[in-house]
């Protein structure tokens, strides 16, 4: 699906269309644009996308293979992100990761979502319905925006991450918690790591307005970025870092209670083979084939030996719970 936002400081329309080149024949060459390509794989369409805003070809399997994550070096033609962002699905309560890419130019910024961005369709809505004002603004304020919306849906994120992390932090405390918990809190680590990427790409974004050939953001919007993302950025990535080293610890606690178990688990074993040991050795003797057995001939024997083994078993579980092994 394509949705085509055309703005100026008189008018704002919102079309959507399946058609590339319908919507590529509603651009004005005097409009700011904003056009999202939503589960768009046809590799022809991505194609004509780029040469229609006279951007490199390279840039298609750039888009199309998804590669090179980050604020691209080479700005010559356009400004280029390759984002994976961290969101939060209130449905199910669950962490996905949204894959796509930003293209900023002199008058247009065109994203590919894989998939649709929540975060893009609520700043899209609150654009066409004018809570938000971008007329008078050009397309790089528009992604201001679009940064902006990121970062703060990562304190959605990360709010949602602190409440999993209590539960299982009860979990691991209790001693309740097994090798799928371990594997829970892994798999969490690991995808926080989306965030720190985030956190980057503006970072990126911000050293690079200070090259000579930047061209794409404005001064007044450059001044926006420094005075509100800079304090997001550095607030979002203390919570980055005391989320990681939560769950560092809960990890390191997780494998220690799975050592002990597996330990206790080992031992018990080991005195089970030493209280049979013995039992074992009685049977071996008087397993042999041997004509003169101590006391063969007598009836009492066999009931004797079954006796001493039962006494030997009974005698070091009892010793073994008196030092506490059991």
């Amino acid at each position: 699906m394509l949705i085509l936002t055309t703005f100026s400081e008189s008018r704002l329309e919102v079309f959507t269309s399946w058609d590339v080149g319908s919507v590529l024949e509603r651009m004005g060459n005097s409009d700011k644009i904003w056009l999202r390509c939503i589960q768009l794989r046809d590799r022809t369409a991505i194609a004509r996308i780029i040469n229609h805003f006279q951007l490199a070809p390279s840039r298609v399997d750039m888009i199309f293979n998804h590669y090179r994550i980050g604020v691209d070096e080479n700005i010559e033609d356009c400004l280029f992100d390759n984002y994976e962002i961290l969101t939060h699905q209130k449905q199910n309560r669950e962490l996905e990761v949204a894959k796509g890419s930003i293209l900023v130019g002199s008058n247009f910024i065109i994203t590919f979502e894989t998939p649709e961005l929540k975060i893009f369709s609520l700043l899209s809505h609150n654009i066409e319905k004018q809570t938000i004002n971008i007329q008078p603004w050009g397309s790089d304020y528009l992604f201001y925006l679009m940064f902006h919306a990121i970062l703060n849906n990562y304190y959605t994120v990360f709010d949602d991450i602190y409440i999993k992390l209590d539960d299982l932090e009860d979990e691991v405390l209790s001693s309740s918690a097994d090798e799928s918990t371990y594997q829970k809190i892994a798999k969490m680590r690991q995808s926080t790591r989306f965030g720190r990427r985030n956190f980057q790409s503006v970072k990126s974004v911000m050293t690079m307005m200070n090259y000579e050939d930047f061209r794409w953001i404005s001064e007044p919007v450059k001044a926006i970025f420094n005075q509100d993302l800079v304090h997001h950025v550095d607030s979002l990535w203390q919570e980055y870092q005391t989320l990681r080293a939560w769950m560092s610890e809960l990890m390191e606690i997780q494998r220690d209670n799975i050592a002990s178990k597996t330990s206790e688990r080992i031992n018990r074993l080991t005195i089970l083979s030493t209280v049979f040991l013995p039992i074992t050795f009685i049977a071996g003797v008087y397993g042999m084939n041997f004509k003169y057995m101590p006391e063969l001939e007598q009836p009492w024997a066999y009931p004797t030996v079954l006796g001493v083994m039962a006494l030997i078993v009974i005698g070091s579980i009892a010793y073994a719970k008196q030092q506490r092994w059991l």
